[in-house]
């Protein structure tokens, strides 16, 4: 899939700050792409230079293969993580402005406007002060003027903060819906379930430098630390007698006459050859390979725990260094 986007070598630095070094990523169009990385990581700052509110000091971007130019911005709909809104001035008419600004004529503003509020229960504030609303309330208006002119690239920057469960997974139904009609996302954001949900590529900032890009399922293929769960009944050995130096055991439980275990396999060894050794001696119930979650990656990536060699193909790494993760997976690293 052809990129809608790339930032191509991008460098800012502010005073005696680097906040981007030498950054490049592409985002495919149609797809919903994660910007992830710690507070400070320099995402904000890649995410201006996009909009074109900054410059970069080094680098470029480009946007359907040219050179980001200020007429594209009719093109990009922006959702800052700072909202704000005209506290005194009336929800519809204040929608109506700033549709407007979009390039929307007052008629088409409002009545695109009049399905959106429908939509999101919004109708009945329509004369109602900004003031008047919910966090939320504002958040799902500044969220319909994002939307509202269909813009090709879309950047929403936590757009979940402030939402109850309930109008996440309103937003997150949107947001998928946008993309099967045609629009790019570039999602920022500190929830790692939502970018599992979500994302079908990420790119990691961490200190101002990229250090993973790809796609998620490959990322997390990548990033396999070979343990497995194993579910056993009937078991009559103890696993000194079924495991030797090929396998490791890094959990057991009985519950109920069911036995658990979690196995981490070696180099040398394979699934087949576990099974093997398992079969014989209880009635296998489950087998399934743990792998990490994105919240495991990005905290081990982040803290330097990740190696560069565990990054394979579809995942790309600009080499930190770091030591092989122990931790199992689901669990916390220190």
């Amino acid at each position: 899939m052809s990129p809608i986007l790339a930032a191509e070598e991008i460098s800012k630095q502010y005073s005696h700050h680097r906040a981007l070094n030498r950054v490049s990523l592409e985002v495919p169009e149609q797809s919903i792409f994660g910007l992830l990385g710690p507070n400070g990581a320099g995402k904000t700052t890649l995410i201006r230079i996009i909009n074109q509110i900054i410059g970069p000091d080094e680098g470029r971007i480009t946007f359907q293969n040219e050179s980001l130019k200020a007429r594209h911005v009719r093109q990009i709909g922006y959702l800052p993580e700072e909202r704000g809104l005209y506290k005194k001035m009336a929800l519809g008419e204040q929608a109506i402005y700033l549709a407007r600004l979009k390039g929307l004529s007052r008629h088409e503003a409002r009545k695109q406007l009049k399905g959106w509020f429908e939509k999101f229960d919004l109708t009945p504030w329509w004369d109602k002060k900004v003031e008047e609303l919910s966090k939320g309330m504002q958040q799902k208006m500044q969220f319909i003027i994002t939307i509202l002119h269909k813009p090709r690239l879309l950047i929403f920057d936590e757009p979940f903060s402030g939402f109850d469960p309930i109008n996440v997974n309103l937003l997150k139904s949107e947001i998928l819906d946008l993309r099967r009609q045609g629009a790019t996302i570039i999602f920022s954001t500190h929830n790692m379930s939502s970018v599992e949900e979500l994302c079908d590529h990420i790119a990691l900032i961490n200190k101002s430098e990229k250090i993973l890009e790809g796609e998620v399922d490959q990322i997390k293929k990548a990033f396999a630390s070979r343990i497995y769960e194993v579910e056993l009944e009937g078991l009559r050995h103890e696993p000194a007698a079924l495991l030797d130096d090929g396998f490791e055991l890094i959990r057991s439980k009985v519950k109920n006459g069911v036995t658990t275990w979690r196995v981490k396999l070696t180099a040398r060894s394979s699934t087949n050859d576990l099974l093997q050794r398992l079969l014989p001696s209880a009635r296998l119930l489950g087998f399934k390979e743990l792998t990490p979650s994105m919240n495991d990656i990005f905290i081990k990536k982040v803290s330097g725990q990740f190696p560069a060699e565990k990054d394979g193909e579809g995942a790309t790494n600009d080499g930190d260094k770091g030591t092989d993760p122990s931790t199992p997976c689901g669990s916390q690293a220190p």
